[in-house]
C-alpha cells in the first residue's frame, strides 16, 4: 500500500496579508512573511497569530533575513532595506536602491569562524553582485563583475548560493543564460564558469556532501558537484518532474530531504541521498509554491522542527517531515 503524504500541522492566513513571496525564521518560534504588496507579517508559532506588521513599500518582497538583531529585506526591483529591533517593533536603519527586475533573491552568509560577519548578497543591474557587510554598515560594499571579454553574454543573475570549503568563501551564481559563475570571495576572482541549466531560478548547495541542486523554467531539477581541488563545476543527473517551473530548492540541514516549490503549486520531497521522489504535498492548490524555509530547531508548539511554505494563495504551509 503507498503511502499517503502528510498533512500541514497548521496553514497560517489572516485576510489582510494576501499571497506571500517569501519566508524566514527568527529563533523558531516566529515566522515573517513577505508579501506580494509590499508588506512584512510577523506570525507568533506559539498561538499561530499575527502578532506585528508593517509596509516596507509598495513593490513585492522578494526575500527576507533575519539576524540575531536585523531584519533585511529585499523588494522586487532590488531595493534592500534592513531594520533593527526596538520595542518589540522593527526601525528602519537603512536602505540600498536597487536597480535589478528580475526575481533573483538575495542570500545571506554567516561567517562558520567569526559569527559577527555576515554578507549580504544582491543581484545589480546587468550582471553584477553586490557583496554588503550586514554587521558593519561602515565597512565598503563590494562588487563582483564578470567583465571578462571572453564570457559568454551571461544576462542577469538569477540565483546564487555562498558556501564555504576549506576554510574558503565562494559564491555559486546563476544567469539567465544558463551559466553559472564560480567566484572565490577572499580574491573576488571568477575560478570557474559552466553552462549547466537553462532558466534557472533557484540553486541550493551542501558542501559536507559536495551536491547541489537547480531548478527553473523547465520540467527538471540538475544536480552538481565540485572537482574540490581546482573548484570545477561538474553537471551531474537530472530529476524530471512532472510540471514544468521551479521556484525554490532547499536542502534540509540534516541533509536527509530536500524539497522544491513549484508554478504548480506542488511541493515535492525528495531523499538527499537517493534523489527519489517521497511525497508530494498538494496544501496550496490555487497558485505557485514561492518560497520555502526550514526551522533550525524544534517549534514549541509541535515539538519537532517545521518546514514553512508560502503560497501564491494567500496562505502559509507548516509540515512536519520528521515523523
Amino acid at each position: 500500500m503507498a503511502v499517503l503524504p502528510p498533512d500541514p500541522v497548521f496553514s497560517l492566513r489572516c485576510p489582510e496579508m494576501g499571497a506571500v513571496n517569501s519566508l524566514c525564521f527568527h529563533d523558531n518560534e516566529r515566522l515573517l512573511a513577505g508579501t506580494i504588496k509590499g508588506s512584512v507579517f510577523l506570525w507568533d508559532l506559539q498561538t499561530n497569530r499575527s502578532a506585528l506588521h508593517f509596509e516596507v513599500g509598495s513593490d513585492p518582497i522578494t526575500s527576507l533575513h533575519h539576524t540575531p538583531d536585523r531584519l533585511v529585506t529585499q523588494e522586487k526591483g532590488g531595493a534592500v532595506t534592513m531594520f533593527s529591533i526596538s520595542n518589540s517593533s522593527y526601525v528602519k536603519e537603512r536602505s540600498i536602491p536597487g536597480n535589478h527586475l528580475g526575481y533573483c533573491r538575495t542570500a545571506l552568509h554567516t561567517n562558520s569562524n567569526n559569527t559577527n560577519e555576515q554578507l549580504l548578497f544582491y543581484p545589480c543591474e546587468e550582471s553584477t553582485i553586490g557583496v554588503l557587510h550586514v554587521t558593519d554598515p561602515a565597512a565598503p560594499t563590494q562588487m563582483l563583475v564578470p567583465d571578462d571579454p571572453q564570457l559568454p553574454k551571461l544576462g542577469s543573475v538569477t540565483c546564487f548560493k555562498p558556501f564555504e570549503c576549506a576554510s574558503q568563501l565562494f559564491l555559486l551564481a546563476g544567469y539567465e543564460s544558463g551559466h553559472f559563475l564560480t567566484w572565490d570571495l577572499s580574491s573576488g576572482v571568477m575560478v570557474d564558469i559552466v553552462e549547466l541549466a537553462p532558466d534557472p531560478m533557484t540553486v541550493d548547495y551542501d558542501s559536507l556532501t559536495n551536491r547541489g541542486i537547480v531548478g527553473g523554467a523547465s520540467d527538471k531539477l540538475t544536480t552538481f558537484s565540485y572537482q574540490r581541488q581546482s573548484m570545477q563545476l561538474q553537471r551531474g543527473t537530472e530529476l524530471c518532474i512532472k510540471n514544468a517551473g521551479v521556484n525554490c530548492v532547499r536542502i534540509r540541514s540534516d541533509q536527509k530531504v530536500f524539497a522544491s516549490g513549484g508554478w504548480d503549486g506542488r511541493i515535492r520531497i525528495f531523499s538527499w541521498k537517493s534523489m527519489r521522489p517521497l511525497a508530494v504535498l498538494t496544501q496550496h492548490k490555487q497558485g505557485g509554491v514561492m518560497d520555502l524555509v526550514y526551522s533550525s530547531q524544534s517549534v514549541a508548539m509541535w515539538r519537532a522542527p517545521i518546514m514553512a511554505a508560502a503560497g501564491m494563495d494567500a496562505q502559509i504551509s507548516l509540515w512536519d517531515l520528521y515523523n
